[in-house]
């Protein structure tokens, strides 16, 4: 059977080669992949060629530059863009060193010789919050995206108004026939000259897709408009707003009537 493992992994670090590889092999029987790293500048350059790196393991007394310095380096790679973890390790725990590391952002630290079953309680532990911190990032991108096409919808909405403002009262000579030849419902005579427009490209069975390209607007913009119909019109759905602007000889009445 395959084990299955971890989408985060890890980097371990430390000058040590022999703690290193138990630490590898050792998370490796947990289910991380992990890449190991026996000083600062080939951690950095471990980090930037990975990025699935999300955790790192970091010695904190190294002989060229120390787990402190590796953690701002990869900080500064990081950046914005990518998220980690990192826990350090230390055989000597001098607390003024411990607190410069919480302060530098390392969330959690272990003493040499470590104790495997905390360890990986740790490793857990910061891998869910990892991926806690991605999931809530990406719901902001989400939340983002969907503002940034509701303030496109709104923009269109103004451009519209503007457009109304400026026709005024004026209408198309083949509108006012096609309302005589079609009496208009007491429910539709509260919308707005778009709002109308919808309903009736509408009733003639066009997609909202279709509609935006005939009006020049967005799709967003067009389900706003057809949501503000149904409520306006007191109308449940769209079949329902087809058939009360269609007459009953239609070829799109009689499609929505016979099913």
């Amino acid at each position: 059977m395959d084990k299955s493992f971890s989408e985060v992994k890890v980097l371990v670090v430390d000058d040590q080669p022999l703690i290193v590889e138990q630490l590898c092999v050792f998370l490796e029987t947990q289910g991380y992949h992990c890449v190991g790293a026996h000083a600062t500048d080939e951690a950095i350059e471990r980090f930037i060629a990975d990025a699935s790196i999300g955790l790192v393991l970091c010695d904190l007394h190294m002989p060229d530059r120390d787990g402190i310095e590796l953690m701002r380096a990869l900080k500064d790679i990081a950046g914005k863009q990518r998220m980690f973890e990192a826990i350090m390790l230390t055989g000597r725990a001098d607390k003024q060193d411990v607190i410069r590391a919480l302060r530098e952002g390392f969330a959690d630290y272990y003493q040499k010789p470590m104790d495997l079953d905390e360890l990986i309680e740790g490793v857990r532990r910061q891998e869910q919050v990892l991926l806690e911190r991605k999931a809530n990032l990406q719901d902001l991108g989400n939340l983002n995206q969907r503002l940034q096409d509701l303030a496109g919808s709104i923009d269109d909405l103004y451009q519209d108004l503007e457009k109304a403002r400026g026709q005024g009262v004026h209408r198309r000579a083949s509108d006012v026939v096609e309302e005589t030849e079609s009496e208009l419902p007491a429910a539709f005579e509260k919308l707005s000259p778009r709002q109308l427009e919808v309903a009736r490209l509408v009733s003639k069975g066009k997609t909202n897709y279709q509609i935006a390209c005939e009006l020049g607007i967005t799709e967003n913009t067009v389900k706003l408009y057809v949501s503000q119909v149904l409520r306006l019109t007191h109308m449940h759905n769209r079949t329902q707003l087809a058939l009360a602007l269609t007459p009953s000889s239609s070829p799109v009445h009689q499609r929505f009537t016979t099913h």
